[in-house]
């Protein structure tokens, strides 16, 4: 019997979703963040070691496969958003979506352009990739660890809207920076553009999917996940048609109107949307790392650890304190949302088409600027991440977290604090799994 050849599209896909699902298995066991073992999953399986998952196979369909995963991931985190909670904290949300978005994106700018030594076009292309935070690792470290609802409404909210937000002005820099001879009405109309259309298409979309799930004459009870889920692939490819990349935008929009409509099924369409997020998100991470060479991050040298760096420890924490100045957050609020800024699966797959795309204008940057985006994924969520979630019984760390979340008076007996405090009504600060109130 031959053996099989793993240059077949069909195998590079059934052994993602395997490895994704197992390596997010591992990660829950260890309680370490997923993409931490994803990642290193990835890298493991593709080319440069046992060479099973081969992204090359897929050809450009892998765009188009990154694309639908994309658009179910943003659509289940903007469903599970609560409009109410969103107007408290409005004024944190808009500053941290549009002025925080900005100050990160000239910070990244600056720093590749100091210390990686590139030109102008391909900082700014890294500055503008940085922009996004992580909804899918913010999320899941949320409900492992108790903080406020505000801290929670606003982490929660920058990471959903500053993806659509980060991922349309990153491309539209990408094509300012391939076809510079348009000049800046390009900017204008491509923004307006497509942030128009993918509300349009988004909003359209939520109703429908609203309109069809209050009525089971419409939609029989059975049909109801696969209804939703359809109508949401079909809007992000009909988005992306008329506006290219604003896909992303139609997703979140729809995500918003489905989540806060008054849906009978909304928890039974959520629940489906994230057990396929949970799939899906390690497909795309073991997909996208099996595609990344090893060399390409080794030689970024000290000088892309200390770009990360400089992002962690400057960047943000600067952002969130130009963001968040009148807001009412207490300063120990402020100081756990600096902290935490992970990158996640946005920010890998834009960086994969922007290297797709400068290679084949013969940007010899692209692959170089892929690896120090995957870099700052790596780096980010395991020094913001794993704190959160695996040293527990770290005093430093449960020190953090008292600032950020309440005040406690520790006593020797942990189980004793924990029934205190349950009595008086607080979070409980402790690092077992939980899933927040």
């Amino acid at each position: 019997m031959a053996s099989p050849s793993f240059d077949n599209p069909s195998l590079t896909l059934g052994l993602s979703l395997v490895a994704g699902i197992l390596a997010q298995l591992l990660a829950r066991h260890l309680s370490v963040p997923g993409i931490v073992v994803l990642l290193s999953a990835g890298v493991l399986l593709g080319p440069e070691a046992l060479g099973w998952v081969r992204p090359a196979s897929l050809g450009p369909a892998l765009q188009t496969v990154v694309g639908f995963a994309v658009s179910v991931i943003l659509f289940e985190g903007a469903m599970s958003l609560d409009v109410r909670k969103l107007r408290r904290e409005a004024r944190s949300i808009q500053r941290l979506v549009t002025l925080g978005a900005g100050v990160t994106a000239v910070g990244g700018t600056l720093a590749a352009r100091a210390l990686m030594g590139w030109d102008w076009m391909v900082s700014a292309l890294f500055g503008t990739l940085v922009m996004v935070t992580g909804p899918t690792v913010i999320t899941p470290l949320l409900r492992r660890v108790r903080v406020t609802h505000r801290v929670a409404t606003v982490l929660e909210a920058e990471g959903i809207f500053v993806d659509a937000v980060g991922a349309i002005i990153a491309v539209v820099a990408l094509d300012m920076a391939l076809h510079a001879e348009e000049g800046p009405w390009l900017l204008v109309s491509a923004l307006g553009s497509r942030w128009g259309v993918g509300l349009a298409v988004g909003g359209v979309t939520g109703l429908l999917i609203t309109l069809g799930l209050r009525k089971s004459s419409w939609v029989p009870e059975d049909m109801t996940n696969v209804f939703a889920l359809a109508l949401v692939l079909g809007a992000f490819q009909v988005s992306n048609a008329l506006a290219p990349e604003s896909g992303v935008l139609a997703a979140i929009a729809a995500g918003l109107v489905v989540g806060n409509g008054k849906v009978p099924a909304r928890r039974e369409v959520l629940a489906f949307k994230e057990q396929l997020t949970l799939m899906l998100l390690g497909m795309l991470f073991i997909l996208l790392a099996a595609d990344m060479r090893l060399s390409q991050v080794t030689a970024l040298g000290w000088r892309g650890l200390v770009t990360v760096l400089v992002l962690m420890l400057v960047v943000r924490p600067v952002a969130v304190a130009v963001s968040t100045t009148g807001s009412g957050l207490s300063r120990n609020e402020k100081a756990f949302i600096a902290w935490l800024g992970p990158r996640g699966i946005v920010a890998a797959a834009v960086a994969s088409l922007f290297a797709t795309r400068l290679g084949a204008q013969g940007v010899e940057e692209g692959q170089a600027l892929r690896a120090l985006v995957f870099l700052v994924i790596g780096v980010t969520v395991v020094v913001q991440g794993c704190p959160a979630e695996s040293w527990r019984g770290c005093w430093a760390c449960a020190a953090w977290c008292r600032r950020a979340t309440s005040s406690w008076a520790p006593t020797r007996s942990r189980g004793r604090w924990r029934k205190r405090s349950r009595r008086a009504g607080r979070p409980c600060c402790s690092w077992t799994p939980a899933t927040r109130p």
